[in-house]
């Protein structure tokens, strides 16, 4: 069990790590060992709240697979134990960013003196392309 947040708590059950050989530079070791980590977070295990769950498919974007897992890849690093501590760093981070929900917008008006300068800018504008067209117009 991997407590995250006092709210969010992620069982082990729900997590399975497997190990495939990394692609990119790196010689003779990449075609060796298996240094790349596949994460699977199952969202069904997990047990996560309603709303958490929704974000966190919003924010999975890509990695979410049909299965209804998430597919986190790393192999930024050369060795298997920083590969799987970034990926659980990365499901850390999503969660945490999956659980703060959204601050719902405030429905503003401008202001008359906003209003006054939008209104006095677009004026000007169209006196300035007057100005550009080759008969002089004579307003009454």
């Amino acid at each position: 069990m991997i407590q995250l947040t006092e709210r969010i708590a992620v069982p082990d059950s729900a997590l399975s790590m497997s190990f495939v050989r990394s692609s990119g530079p790196g010689g003779q070791n990449v075609n060796k060992v298996a240094t790349a980590v596949q994460l699977r977070f199952d969202l069904e295990r997990a047990g996560l709240p309603a709303d958490v769950r929704s974000r966190l498919e919003r924010l999975a974007g890509r990695r979410l697979t049909q299965d209804g897992e998430i597919l986190i890849e790393a192999q930024r690093y050369r060795t298997q134990e920083r590969n799987r501590e970034d990926a659980l760093a990365r499901l850390a981070d999503l969660l945490r960013r999956a659980e703060t929900p959204p601050t719902p917008r405030v429905a503003t008006r401008p202001t008359r003196a906003a209003r006054k300068r939008r209104t006095d800018t677009k004026v000007r504008h169209g006196a300035k392309k007057r100005l550009r067209s080759k008969r002089p117009r004579h307003d009454d």
